[in-house]
């Protein structure tokens, strides 16, 4: 037993000044040996050896070791650790795994954990749990404290409010800069990182920001107020997390000032939460895209994940019967030439994949603020000229295949009408139905595929079979 802890310790501890080296194999996974390890010193119950192991881990690093454990070793991890567990790693694992952990940890436990975090960070930990949960973890923690993270929970989900930390510098506009440097070197509480201080007045209203590089490259006696930017981007507690990210982005801000609707400095969000926010974001619309809901996690159980995909599937289901009764109106054509059946299916594939990568650019360039009222026309016909191009491409293509596949020399012509038809209103579906969940405020990541595929569907059966019976006359 000892021999193995030993090992687990050696592969945590950084070697040649790397961070934790020889816990991962070459692609970056921990290794198996080391978490068997571990495992085995959880089922011996040997807190000091698991408390040398921790005590060397990054909190990254912690939350995938804990989502590597079995269940039942995660809560004995925290328990036999003790204050050598690092709570934040609780923010690095699977909201399921993290709720399960808080669930089944007594509630001093876990105030006494969330006492160590920077408040962002114990926010992210309580917010997902339910009110009772909360409840009784806050009541173990100082007044103080408490009523911080309980004005902070009470901000809308996914605002600035949830995201900033509470700790930040504030200072008077009329002090010095040696006054200033003074206080933050006799100040032992300081946050742990930080890039900029703030002037407030007296009511804590704010009055401007003072970026480290500026307050070092000036002299003791000179005046706060004359290095002071009054026009220095900030941001507001109700405002949406995914706005402050693109504020982030475009100004290249690596901190913002938090105030509430007074125009009191109440905290600060910092280029580590928003890139957070960045991959919280692009994780939910790159799910919504596939109809998964956005808080569906690897560690869900089998219901719960069939229950969530359950009602999309059938939604789905009832778009397919729409786009398959319109081939219910062609049934007598189909019976008297097979091939139509056959190719049919082709016709609505590429008009629905072609639909799909418009839809693709036009989600994203809406969650950008790229697309908008000034240029959506401009775009619009670009991508209607895109479908054609590709349609009359994809119609010589398809024409000659069903021609040499077939040997009825009108059916190229008709699949290939049906495919420049198909893909023009692939191109036209996929920017407009994206653009129309927009303007009445839905989200068309999550709605534009289902719309968009059975579009594209209709038109494809409709545009093949409708063309092939006035060409050949059929009825």
């Amino acid at each position: 037993m000892a021999e193995d802890i030993d090992a687990a310790t050696a592969a945590a501890r950084p070697v040649d000044g790397s961070a934790l080296d020889q816990m991962r194999d070459d692609e970056g996974q921990i290794r198996h040996e080391f978490v068997e390890a571990i495992t085995r010193a959880i089922k011996a119950a040997d807190a000091p050896r698991l408390r040398e192991v921790v005590a060397e881990l990054h909190e990254a690093d912690l939350g995938d070791l804990i989502g590597a454990l079995e269940p039942d070793d995660r809560v004995q991890l925290v328990e036999l650790t003790g204050t050598d567990f690092d709570f934040s790693a609780l923010n690095e694992v699977d909201d399921a795994v993290r709720e399960e952990i808080l669930e089944e940890l007594e509630p001093e436990t876990v105030a006494e954990g969330v006492r160590e975090l920077e408040s962002d960070d114990a926010v992210e930990l309580l917010q997902g749990l339910d009110e009772e949960d909360q409840e009784e973890i806050l009541d173990k923690l100082p007044p103080s404290e408490r009523i911080v993270l309980e004005r902070r929970l009470l901000y809308p989900e996914n605002s600035a409010g949830r995201r900033m930390q509470s700790e930040f510098i504030a200072v008077p506009p009329d002090w010095t800069v040696g006054q200033a440097i003074d206080y933050m070197r006799d100040t032992p509480d300081l946050p742990e990182r930080f890039y900029e201080i703030y002037a407030v007045d007296a009511d804590q209203h704010w009055q401007g920001a003072i970026s480290l590089d500026t307050l070092l490259r000036a002299r003791r006696p000179v005046p706060l107020a004359d290095l002071i930017e009054e026009d220095r981007r900030r941001v507001s507690v109700l405002d949406d997390q995914e706005e402050v990210a693109r504020m982030f982005g475009k100004y290249n801000l690596v901190a913002a000032p938090v105030v509430d609707t007074a125009n009191r400095l109440v905290g600060v969000i910092t280029i580590d939460d928003v890139v957070d926010v960045i991959e919280e974001e692009a994780d939910e619309d790159l799910k919504a895209l596939g109809g998964v809901t956005s808080d569906e996690e690897l560690s869900d159980t089998v219901w719960t994940i069939a229950r969530a995909r359950f009602n999309w599937l059938l939604v789905n289901l009832a778009t397919a019967f729409l786009a398959s009764s319109v081939l219910g109106l062609f049934e007598g054509q189909l019976e008297k030439m097979v091939a139509l059946a056959v190719l049919a299916p082709i016709v609505a594939s590429q008009g629905g994949n072609a639909a799909t990568q418009t839809m693709t650019v036009a989600v994203r360039a809406l969650a950008t603020r790229e697309l908008h009222s000034n240029n959506a026309l401009r775009v619009i016909l670009r991508e209607a000229m895109v479908g054609l191009v590709n349609g009359l491409a994809f119609a010589v293509i398809t024409g000659v295949a069903a021609v040499a596949w077939f040997k009825i020399p009108g059916l190229g012509v008709v699949i290939g009408l049906a495919i420049m038809c198909n893909l023009i209103a692939g191109a036209l579906g996929g920017i407009l139905i994206p653009m129309a969940l927009e303007r009445v405020r839905a989200d068309p990541a999550v709605a534009s595929g289902t719309f968009v595929t059975t579009i594209t569907d209709v038109v494809g059966f409709f545009s093949f079979l409708g063309i092939a019976t006035l060409w050949f006359g059929l009825k």
